[in-house]
């Protein structure tokens, strides 16, 4: 390559096209190869590729791509809440709106954008949202890919209101792996969860490490900021890194529940795990001026250079 990553322009490295339905996305590279690709629609992120071009987001080839809705897949941003209550529609609005590019954002520390190709993304709350959820609020996202290749998402969200107000939260993240029977996640033992098929009872976690071989839909609380799910078939690990975020939640809908979900193929659970860095069982509360950060970072190692391994 005959420039070092230190003179790369990583702001020449931030493109802004349109997908097939005309919606707008920003193409994020680096000059390694690494890249990813995030929808004006939802900020959700549609598409990360290591240096060797590989996928490693699961998006459903049956998603109904239709204007003004989330595909099923990638990283969809769960906001203001998390799951199906109250009259908001379900995971929240904001996955479901048009976010604009952010040409001005408040400066982040400087290794927040050192030798990183990033962009920022502003919601404001509309009117339409406010008659559904009467807040007033400003979310800034920074989605970036760092020279190693490494997915950084930080969620800002701040009060503008003239009253507090509370909210729950997750990146909704689907990893692509090569067999969900091979796989097993790390870090998330001895902790409690509340199981969702199970009317959100809560349970001790007992195994050493989480596999599946059935459906799964739990919550997993106060958990460690770095989680690894290893793919013994592909043999690497994502690292998931996360700030400000206690919960995660984990998911996989099996056989049945697949054939069930119109924008969901019959076999494709086999291919797809959700791991979502989460706020959910204790919501974050936010007094006027106030802002909250979530942190996300998710890397892929070999898995014979893993810790947890």
């Amino acid at each position: 390559m005959g420039h070092s990553a230190a003179v790369w322009d990583f702001r020449a490295a931030t493109e802004i096209t349109k997908d097939q339905n005309g919606i707008g996305q920003v193409v994020l590279r680096t000059p390694q190869g690494a890249s990813a690709r995030v929808s004006l629609l939802g900020a959700q992120i549609t598409s990360w590729r290591n240096e060797q071009g590989e996928e490693l987001l699961f998006t459903s080839s049956k998603t109904i791509s239709k204007a003004l809705k989330a595909t099923r897949g990638g990283i969809p941003i769960c906001f203001p809440q998390f799951g199906n209550c109250g009259s908001l529609e379900l995971h929240g609005f904001a996955r479901n709106r048009m976010w604009a590019v952010d040409e001005n954002p408040p400066p982040l520390p400087a290794n927040d954008s050192n030798g990183k190709s990033f962009v920022d993304l502003l919601l404001k709350s509309s009117e339409e949202d406010m008659k559904c959820w009467p807040h007033s609020f400003e979310f800034r996202l920074r989605v970036s890919v760092t020279t190693d290749g490494d997915l950084s998402l930080i969620s800002r969200i701040r009060n503008i209101n003239g009253k507090p107000f509370s909210f729950s939260f997750a990146y909704h993240t689907y990893l692509l792996v090569s067999d969900i029977s091979e796989i097993r996640i790390e870090g998330l033992e001895t902790l409690d969860y509340l199981d969702n098929l199970f009317q959100k009872e809560r349970i001790t976690e007992q195994g050493d490490a989480i596999t599946f071989e059935s459906e799964v839909d739990r919550v997993y609380l106060s958990s460690p900021n770095v989680i690894a799910v290893l793919d013994h078939e592909r043999k690497q690990t994502y690292v998931i890194k996360k700030e400000g975020l206690p919960d995660v939640a984990v998911w996989n809908p099996w056989e049945k529940k697949s054939k069930s979900m119109v924008d969901f193929g019959d076999e494709e659970y086999k291919q797809m795990l959700c791991v979502d860095a989460a706020v959910i069982e204790k919501p974050v509360n936010l007094k006027p001026g106030e802002e909250w950060t979530g942190r996300l970072q998710l890397s892929v190692v070999p898995s014979s250079f893993c810790s947890y391994c």
